[in-house]
């Protein structure tokens, strides 16, 4: 919803991170003329005081940081504990996802099941018209009343990739003021400073926001214990061991622990996790190549695909580039076959698609299928 799209005034609930994208947000629908409240998310069960650098977000000095802009904005402010089922929903799927030998992305699942689930159905129940963050990407109003959601006006940092699982009563009420301008991250931050934000120069924050050290296999390590296993070749050959096969994703090559090296003297890459015998199979990057995959749990973006197969671009990760692709839906199962093959593709991961700038919609990863070896016959499945 951008502003185009909703001239009449709103009442609107801003989640505020405390980071400066957030802020600038909330400012700009203030500026608009919305009724604003800022509202900063309690995620973290134990928040720390403070950050890790540059890393993580939901401390104490984060809700600090939301508030003194709340302030300089002039809007009512408030924190809403959301701890718990931010954990059951997205924590703990993430730990259960890793698990299974799946590559799972906490953002969209925090997108669809706490910022447009659980607290737009609280803000919707107390009153509100629209949620507003400080995403980078555009809710377009079109003549016959729907909505549709596209690419941020600048590409470079667009985040609509993330907000793919949103659907068409989610896009309703949602509103992303820095979508439709084409402006750097240095001139955000420049107009922060402009309205006396503090944390207009606040460093962003990166990886995955409750695994603040950055330290991924460390923190499931902790949540599933060491289970030692082999680390395989193709063949079945036993090259060495691990400590876990969660802490392994599909395409990862550094890490791997590997003393034999490989008769080519090429670098090996994961290919395939399986959580079943705790194995995790190594190969050359060329096994790694996707001709085509199928995804469940499709949501839709507005109107959902017509039926057959038709031409897309697909989204395969939050910072990759867009891949030509046919897509179809049948029997509730996103069938995608690929132009040219792609390789670091995982179960677990969402692909979403494209129809030019339109976020079609996005779907889970379930199975992939990888362009045979030279002296195979059939595609090798993974998932």
């Amino acid at each position: 919803m951008t502003d185009a799209a909703a001239p009449r005034r709103l009442r609107v609930l801003a989640a505020m991170s405390g980071g400066v994208d957030s802020a600038v947000a909330a400012a700009r629908a203030a500026e608009a003329g919305h009724d604003v409240t800022g509202v900063h998310l309690a995620l973290s069960e134990n928040p720390k005081s403070f950050r890790t650098g540059a890393r993580g977000c939901c401390t104490i000095e984060d809700s600090h940081d939301a508030r003194r802009a709340a302030d300089v904005i002039g809007i009512p402010f408030y924190v809403w504990d959301l701890a718990e089922r931010f954990r059951e929903d997205v924590v703990e799927d993430f730990v259960a996802e890793y698990e299974a030998g799946r590559t799972p992305n906490p953002c969209l699942r925090c997108n669809e099941k706490i910022k447009f689930a659980a607290l737009l159905d609280k803000a919707l129940a107390l009153g509100f018209d629209a949620v507003c963050t400080g995403h980078y990407a555009q809710v377009i109003l079109r003549e016959d009343g729907s909505r549709e959601l596209h690419r941020a006006a600048d590409m470079a940092k667009d985040q609509s990739y993330v907000l793919g699982v949103l659907d068409d009563r989610q896009l309703a009420h949602a509103l992303f003021p820095l979508g439709d301008t084409p402006t750097t991250k240095s001139e955000i931050r420049e107009e922060a400073a402009r309205r006396g934000l503090f944390v207009a120069k606040k460093p962003d924050s990166h990886d995955i926001c409750f695994i603040a050290d950055g330290d991924t296999q460390g923190f499931l390590a902790k949540r599933l214990g060491a289970a030692e296993g082999p680390i395989v070749d193709e063949s079945g050959e036993v090259l060495g061991t691990h400590d876990g096969a969660y802490g392994f994703t599909i395409g990862q090559r550094k890490g791997l622990r590997i003393g034999t090296p490989a008769a080519d003297g090429k670098p090996r890459y994961v290919l395939d996790i399986s959580p079943v015998d705790n194995t995790v199979t190594v190969g050359p990057a060329a096994s790694l190549d996707v001709t085509a995959l199928t995804a469940i749990r499709p949501r839709w973006c507005g109107r959902p695909p017509e039926s057959g197969p038709a031409g897309y671009t697909a989204q395969l990760r939050a910072h990759g580039g867009e891949t030509e692709v046919s897509a179809e839906v049948v029997d509730d199962t996103l069938r995608v076959t690929f132009t040219e093959p792609v390789r670091g593709v995982a179960p677990g991961q969402a692909v979403v698609l494209y129809d030019g700038t339109r976020v079609v919609g996005s779907a889970t990863i379930a199975t992939t299928t990888r362009r045979p070896a030279p002296a195979a016959t059939a595609p090798h499945q993974a998932g």
